[in-house]
C-alpha cells in the first residue's frame, strides 16, 4: 500500500482528492490537510510515501513545502490550477502536474506512476541512482538506465545535465550538477575537463589541439583540468 498525504486549502478540491484516493485500492490515506504547514506536522509525525498537494497556498506555497522535503523519500503529485509552474515542478522531482478541474482518469493515471516510481523502485532513486556499472536516470518524469560503458561524455547546463551516449541520437536531460557526478563517478573511468564537460576516459580515441574528438563534436579541456588530464594520458592512455 502506498500511504498518501492530500494537501489543499480547498475543501471541495480536499473532498474530490479524498474520493479518488479511496476508488484506488493501493493507494491509503494517511492524511488530508489545508495548509502545508499541518502537511509538515504530520510528516515528521507519520511515514508518507506520497503527497498531493496544490501549489499556491496561504504562508507557505506547495512548491516551497515541496523543496522544504526534498531530501526525505516522499513522491510530489501537484494539483493546481496554474499551468505556469509546470518547469519547476521539475526542479523537485515530481511524479506529475496535474491541472485542475482534475479528471478521475488523469488522478489515475498518475497514482500509477506514482506505484511504478514507489513500489517497484530498484533502490532509493532521487535524480540518478548507481548500481555497479549501470545507472538510472530520472527524465521526463521516466527512470532511464543508461550503461556506464555506452555513456560518451556529460554536458553540464546550470541544475540539468545532457547524457550523451552511444545508441541514443539526442542526449539524454535530467536534473543533476556536474560537481556531483565529478565526486560520484570519478571512480569510474570518468574525468572532468571543462567546467561544462566529463568525459568517459574509455571512449577517447583521438586528442587534437588540446581538444577532445568525439565524431564532430570537440569537447575543450580547460586550464584548471588539464594538468590532470595530461597525468592520464602520459601514464595510462600512451604506451
Amino acid at each position: 500500500m502506498i500511504k498518501c498525504l492530500l494537501i489543499d486549502d480547498e475543501p471541495l478540491a480536499l473532498d474530490l482528492l479524498e474520493n479518488y484516493v479511496n476508488s484506488i485500492p493501493f493507494l491509503k490515506l494517511a492524511g488530508k490537510c489545508n495548509s502545508a504547514i499541518t502537511a509538515i506536522e504530520i510528516i515528521e509525525k507519520e511515514a508518507i510515501d506520497l503527497v498531493f498537494t496544490d501549489i499556491q497556498m496561504p504562508n507557505l506555497s506547495g512548491m516551497e513545502f515541496s523543496k522544504m522535503i526534498l531530501n526525505r523519500d516522499i513522491k510530489i503529485i501537484f494539483t493546481t490550477a496554474f499551468e505556469e509552474f509546470a518547469l519547476e515542478s521539475y526542479k523537485v522531482n515530481a511524479i506529475d502536474y496535474l491541472v485542475k478541474p482534475i479528471s478521475y482518469p488523469e488522478f489515475f493515471s498518475a497514482a500509477n506512476k506514482a506505484k511504478e516510481q514507489i513500489l517497484n523502485k530498484p533502490r532509493s532513486i532521487e535524480s540518478t541512482s548507481y548500481v555497479d556499472d549501470y545507472i538510472f536516470v530520472k527524465s521526463d518524469y521516466k527512470l532511464i538506465k543508461i550503461d556506464l560503458k555506452d555513456l560518451i561524455y556529460i554536458e553540464g547546463l546550470k541544475d540539468y545535465v545532457k547524457y550523451y551516449t552511444v545508441h541514443s541520437e539526442k542526449p539524454i536531460m535530467s536534473l543533476k550538477s556536474m560537481k556531483s557526478l565529478e565526486e560520484e563517478l570519478s571512480d569510474k573511468n570518468f574525468m572532468r575537463v571543462h567546467r561544462s564537460f566529463m568525459v568517459n576516459l574509455k571512449k577517447i580515441t583521438i586528442i587534437e589541439r588540446n581538444r577532445i574528438v568525439f565524431g564532430e563534436k570537440y569537447i575543450p579541456v580547460s586550464e584548471k583540468y588539464k594538468e590532470n588530464f595530461q597525468k592520464f594520458i602520459n601514464s595510462d592512455f600512451i604506451k
